[in-house]
């Protein structure tokens, strides 16, 4: 169970945690630890262009809409918790599934 992701359910929404490292050589999602989705942005850590990198990533991983996510904790941080809306707990779980084993980053 420590290799999967911790998706909490909460009033607004889902949420997870991810880490994330900035100014990456190549942006992607690298893996899976302690519960949190680690991801590798290739924007610096200025004027929240990391924090737009993240969503952006994700959506696209994810096949979301930006508009469906947003970060609600740890903006200033690498550890961020992402909250999504409009989707069930069980698609969120079988999306993050399909990123461990079918990404190719």
């Amino acid at each position: 169970m420590s290799s999967s992701i911790l998706i909490r359910e909460t009033k607004n929404g889902l949420s997870f945690d991810i880490h994330v490292n900035p100014h990456a050589s190549r942006a992607g999602i690298s893996g899976i630890s302690e519960g949190m989705l680690k991801i590798k942005v290739t924007a610096p850590p200025v004027e929240g262009a990391a924090n737009e990198a993240c969503i952006d990533l994700l959506a696209k991983s994810l096949k979301l809409r930006k508009s469906q996510m947003k970060i609600s904790t740890g903006a200033k941080g690498r550890k961020k918790t992402i909250l999504v809306s409009e989707i069930s707990k069980t698609d969120l779980e079988r999306k993050i599934r399909q990123l461990e084993t079918g990404h190719s980053s």
